[in-house]
C-alpha cells in the first residue's frame, strides 16, 4: 500500500491540528472500539449556504476541508493513516437551501479524497443529505466510521 502521506501531498491537502476539546467537554473527536473508529461530525472553515451563497463547486471543495479534519482526527486517534484497512461509511450534511439537490456532488469532495487515497478500500456507504442550517454556518459537515489495523 502507498504512502498515505505521499499521496495527501500530491493532493495538496494539509491535514489541519487535531480538534481539541476543553477537559469539560462531554464530547471527543473520535473512538475507537476494537478496529472500528467512529469519528465526529468535522465542519468546513467554508461559511455559507450552498444554493444561495455558494455553488456545488465550492461545496465540493468545502467538503474536502472536512475531509482534512477527519483525517487530522483519524491520524491523531491510531498513529498513522497506513492503518486505515477501509473507510465504511460517510455522512455528509450540507447547509443548503430548501431548493438546492446537488447534495451528493458536494459530498463527493470528501469521498474523492479518500478514494484517492486508498483506492477500492476508500469505497464506502454514504448519505448526504440537506440541512437548514450547520454550527457557525459551515457549508459542509461530515462524519465517518473508518476500519482500521488491530
Amino acid at each position: 500500500m502507498p504512502d498515505v502521506e505521499a499521496k495527501l501531498k500530491e493532493l495538496r491537502i494539509e491535514l489541519p491540528p487535531p480538534a481539541q476539546r476543553p477537559p469539560t467537554n462531554p464530547l471527543v473527536s473520535s473512538v475507537r472500539v476494537g478496529n472500528l473508529v467512529w469519528l465526529s461530525g468535522h465542519t468546513s472553515r467554508t461559511r455559507g449556504k450552498l444554493g444561495r451563497d455558494l455553488t456545488a463547486d465550492q461545496g465540493y471543495e468545502a467538503a474536502r476541508e472536512c475531509a482534512a479534519g477527519l483525517l487530522s482526527s483519524l491520524k491523531a486517534e491510531i498513529g498513522s493513516l497506513d492503518g486505515v484497512r477501509r473507510v465504511v461509511k460517510l455522512l455528509s450534511m450540507v447547509n443548503a437551501t430548501e431548493d438546492f439537490t446537488d447534495h451528493p456532488r458536494v459530498a463527493n469532495g470528501c469521498s474523492d479524497v479518500f478514494v484517492a487515497l486508498w483506492g477500492d478500500l476508500g469505497k464506502h456507504c454514504r448519505s448526504a443529505v440537506g440541512m437548514a442550517s450547520l454550527p457557525g454556518g459551515c457549508a459542509v459537515e461530515m462524519e465517518a466510521i473508518i476500519e482500521v489495523e488491530g
